[in-house]
């Protein structure tokens, strides 16, 4: 059997636009066996795809060197056998454990000088590629071959009997329609559409009915909270109630939902549910959410997108000044 191991990105996001590459190398090596070297935090989403065989925990912080643990763990990644790694992450610390680990094949992109860690290394033609999801599709194909279209969009299925059991857990019903709120971006407030905007969104659908599920992990408890506040009863609070896992059943369960561009985002859209994407400082042409059922909601000011942090002109106007009537007109 070909064995082929995927260094997957720290991000839940990213790691969901790593599916289509995953179908592709089945498509490539029928028969082949997948596993995934991950963070803990993306083991979840990993296991509900049908491509991976198994997901290895990623033990090293993020940022963290640590080359003498790397070359343990990739002496114990070498009792696998792999005929080939993809290392998806461009960083040089990425590459480590998958050197130490013997693959003979070894393939990523360039970045951070990994040159000699990696025997397959690329370049990427931004013009040709200009979505992260098509870049790692490449990756899946040989060498020098043009990426063959159309990419396949990421895909999850929704367990009624796990949504049910989510929904016993948290006390949760379906009796009224749901809009889901995603309302973090670990990557930067500049991402962050403002809470008296999810707010103002949120009274508007509570009026007319439904109710609102704010959905994140513990570090999105902080714009959760400026919500509700804003928001009062309009809201209920998840933010760090629920594993991945149980978000996902709970995204599965919503009629529409509302998000930054987040890992979340992404989610819903392989969930195919109608997704109103607010896009601030990062670009729908990258990292947009694969779905019909998603629309991309964005001013396209000419400072944005700028791909910062925190914006860089003090304002951050792409977001502030999109007023939630405008979500409100994609969601309807």
């Amino acid at each position: 059997m070909y064995k082929i191991l995927v260094v997957s990105p720290s991000w839940v996001g990213d790691t969901m636009l790593a599916q289509p590459m995953f179908a592709r190398l089945k498509q490539r090596h029928p028969g082949c066996r997948i596993d995934v070297f991950a963070p803990p935090w993306t083991e979840g989403l990993l296991r509900q795809m049908p491509e991976v065989h198994d997901v290895i925990i990623n033990p090293f912080p993020h940022g963290a060197l640590q080359i003498g643990e790397r070359m343990k763990a990739g002496r114990q990644l070498r009792e696998a056998r792999y005929d080939e790694v993809i290392v998806l992450p461009n960083s040089f610390k990425s590459a480590l454990a998958p050197y130490f680990a013997d693959i003979p094949h070894r393939t990523g992109y360039r970045g951070e000088m990994r040159y000699g860690l990696l025997n397959d290394l690329r370049g990427v033609d931004e013009r040709e590629l200009p979505r992260l999801v098509d870049r790692y599709c490449a990756l899946a194909q040989p060498r020098g071959e043009a990426l063959r279209g159309p990419t396949p969009e990421p895909r999850l299925a929704s367990d009624e009997s796990a949504r049910a059991a989510t929904l016993a857990k948290l006390g949760l019903t379906l009796a009224r329609p749901v809009a889901a709120f995603a309302p973090g971006a670990e990557y930067g407030p500049a991402k962050r559409w403002p809470a008296r905007h999810f707010a103002a969104l949120a009274r508007t659908l509570a009026a007319r009915g439904w109710q609102v599920w704010l959905l994140g992990s513990a570090k999105d408890a902080e714009a959760t909270r400026a919500i509700v506040s804003l928001a009062g009863d309009a809201c209920i609070d998840l933010a760090g109630r629920t594993s991945l896992d149980e978000a996902i059943d709970l995204l599965a369960c919503a009629a529409r939902v509302v998000t930054n561009d987040s890992g979340l985002m992404h989610v819903a859209a392989a969930l195919d549910r109608p997704t109103a994407a607010i896009f601030g400082s990062s670009s729908p042409a990258y990292t947009p959410p694969l779905s019909a059922a998603a629309r991309v909601i964005s001013l396209h000011l000419d400072c944005s997108p700028c791909f910062q942090r925190v914006c860089p002109l003090g304002h951050t106007d792409c977001l502030e000044k999109l007023e939630p009537s405008k979500v409100l007109e994609a969601l309807d």
